[in-house]
């Protein structure tokens, strides 16, 4: 039977009163016996108790941080992949990077083009 109330002090509180009253009552009348309803307002007190002292423990116990919420949260773990093992070459068939040009070279191949252009007949108008 979950109880569902943010506080159960005022819960246990009530239920006391309600217990107080059904003894009293019963002195009065002079039964030896519990009656029903005080029975049943024991047990709903001992139920109560219980669920007080589970959410003490809970509140207890370490909680994640707001760091671990945003990591855990935005950063989901990878899942596992299948590893594709590649075909092995052989030691002497490695491939060799392709060479590129330097800025220092780019910029003298320009100059010399420019500089060839310069020196080429120029071309009559039509």
């Amino acid at each position: 039977m979950p109880i569902r109330t943010a506080s159960l002090t005022k819960k246990i509180s009530a239920n006391g009163q309600a217990l107080h009253r059904a003894m009293m009552s019963r002195i009065e009348t002079g039964a030896a016996e519990p009656s029903e309803a005080e029975s049943a307002l024991i047990e709903e007190r001992r139920q109560l108790k219980e669920e007080r002292d589970k959410r003490k423990a809970q509140a207890l116990q370490p909680r994640p941080s707001a760091l671990d919420r945003l990591v855990r949260t935005h950063h989901p773990e990878a899942k596992a992949k299948p590893k594709v093992k590649k075909e092995t070459q052989a030691a002497g068939e490695t491939k060799k990077p392709k060479p590129h040009k330097t800025r220092a070279d780019k910029h003298a191949e320009k100059a010399a083009a420019l500089e060839a252009a310069r020196r080429a007949p120029k071309k009559p108008a039509k």
